[in-house]
């Protein structure tokens, strides 16, 4: 079941609401998570019933062992068991994303014919499974003393976190559900978490599959082998910076408005990456929870900054690495990891070199240009199907296959036109490969405007903070607005936005389509 869907908005989820706060209203707390846990795990069985089996057989096995690790008193036992549950839970994981691309390398590099049926990822694994790593490792510190089984079901399965995140922290939500307030249905809650709903559902319906139309074919052609020309490259690859922005941040507004509506708030996971200055920046501002996850549990753990500059630069190359590897068993993720360790690496080394440097109001728009076009370039591996489909596409964005201006500007540019022709540019038309479904002009708009709606405007955080909308992982993550008059209140105004924004996104649920993290 998607968020997107007119089964969620309009059934399931007026259901679960009304459920849980009619009997979380009479007093009956346990039977209130029990219903939303239930309902969480109708929700996921929606897609396919057959992995039911494996996240309660996940669950089990999880809260088993957390249960022993908060019954070892001697901590030389308690390490081996993490490192057991830690295992387990990787090797289910790998199991079901890897094995196949591992095999196939392997039967590539050895010659051999290793046959394994095709295994299909069951959705949220990535998720759940990390989410639940926190978990024991939280118990392990000693950071979590509840060992509730119905509670640790809600932490897992808690739909509108489920599938694509945030990656919450048992201390961070499951404390919440022990305030009687959240039992009590809230005008206030309804309404702020509705409209940050709204405005996600917007973002993703509207803005992120408005957009897809003219990155997909660009991507596909250049899987075909298809020589694209230098615009249509940047036309393709421009179009899915921001498909998946708005995809991602659309889905990310909606968890937390429709937790909000529960009474709950969630970890900020997405606050402007494309007005980041750097990028160490971006990756505080994007996928923020992943981020702190990898931070926690694979850098840290690997030495982090605490030794040699040289050993430091090495442990954020690998954490990149396998942080690539997560999103997707392939050379592609591998290479997009890759390019952001690289990012990195050099980003701490500038901060080193010019650290008693004067930051400038111009410097920060220079950072900002080099930041986003080294987010844009590494987007192409992430996107694409294959290695020589991404370096196809990259080929293209360097001008190596051809540079094509307007057949209009024949004539117009004098002597400009013969230095350009000189210089290898043809006159064919910004689109000259006539890719179906792809027209330049309303390509060239849309980038235009999304890159505006971006880089310029206000986000939904922003835009909400008076009601505290998420749980921010940095000190004033959320950014004070500068006019007053652009913060949501309960006015009529903002109800006929927040209903235009809304009756908008539900007129083009007729072209339902899946959100791009739910292939992690």
């Amino acid at each position: 079941m998607l968020f997107n869907s007119y089964e969620f908005i309009f059934l399931f989820l007026p259901l679960t609401l009304l459920v849980f706060h009619w009997t979380g209203r009479q007093g009956h707390h346990r039977m209130a998570i029990a219903w939303l846990v239930g309902a969480s795990l109708f929700f996921y069985g929606w897609w396919n019933p057959a992995y039911l089996g494996l996240i309660l057989f996940s669950i089990l096995l999880n809260y088993g062992v957390g249960v022993s690790l908060g019954d070892v008193p001697n901590s030389s036992r308690k390490k081996p068991l993490l490192i057991l549950g830690i295992t387990v839970n990787l090797g289910l994981l790998g199991y079901y994303k890897y094995a196949n691309f591992f095999i196939e390398n392997f039967n590539l590099l050895a010659g051999a014919d290793i046959f394994l049926h095709e295994i299909v990822l069951p959705l949220a694994i990535s998720f759940f499974t990390f989410q639940q790593i926190t978990y024991l490792v939280d118990v392990y510190r000693g950071e979590v003393r509840d060992y509730s089984f119905l509670h640790y079901c809600l932490f897992v399965t808690f739909f509108p976190q489920l599938i694509a995140g945030p990656i919450v922290r048992y201390k961070e939500m499951l404390p919440q559900f022990a305030l009687d307030a959240v039992y009590r249905l809230r005008a206030e809650h309804l309404a702020a978490g509705f409209t940050i709903f709204a405005i996600g559902l917007f973002k993703k319906v509207v803005l992120a599959d408005g957009v897809a139309v003219y990155a997909t074919p660009m991507f596909e052609a250049a899987e075909m082998g298809v020589a694209l020309t230098f615009f249509e490259a940047w036309g393709g690859v421009l179009a899915f910076s921001f498909q998946l922005y708005f995809d991602f941040s659309g889905y990310s507004d909606m968890a937390i408005g429709l937790a909000r509506m529960f009474g709950i708030r969630l970890p900020l996971n997405f606050n402007s990456p494309y007005k980041a200055t750097s990028i160490i920046d971006f990756w505080r501002r994007w996928h923020i929870t992943l981020s702190r996850f990898l931070r926690d549990s694979l850098y840290i753990p690997l030495g982090g900054n605490r030794k040699s500059e040289s050993r430091r630069l090495i442990n954020l190359m690998i954490t990149m690495l396998l942080g690539g590897l997560w999103h997707g068993a392939g050379g592609t993720f591998i290479l997009w990891g890759g390019l952001h360790g690289l990012y990195l690496v050099v980003n701490h080394g500038w901060r080193k070199l010019f650290r008693n440097r004067r930051r400038t109001k111009s410097g920060g728009y220079i950072g900002w240009a080099i930041t986003m076009l080294a987010v844009v370039v590494a987007w192409v591996p992430f996107r694409s199907e294959s290695v020589n489909g991404a370096s196809n596409m990259l080929a293209a964005m360097a001008g190596v296959h051809e540079i094509s201006l307007s057949i209009s500007l024949i004539g117009r540019l004098g002597n400009a036109e013969q230095w350009l022709v000189d210089q290898g540019v043809v006159f064919r038309g910004i689109y000259p490969n006539n890719i179906i479904g792809v027209d330049p002009r309303s390509a060239f708009l849309w980038v235009i405007f999304l890159f505006f709606v971006a880089t310029l405007l206000p986000n939904t955080q922003q835009i909400m903070r008076r009601y505290r909308p998420a749980i921010e992982t940095y000190k004033d993550e959320i950014a004070c607005l500068r006019y007053r008059w652009m913060e949501w209140r309960p006015t009529l105004p903002w109800a006929l936005f927040t209903a235009v924004v809304f009756t908008l996104a539900v007129l083009g649920l007729t072209r339902v389509s899946e959100f791009l993290y739910f292939q992690f």
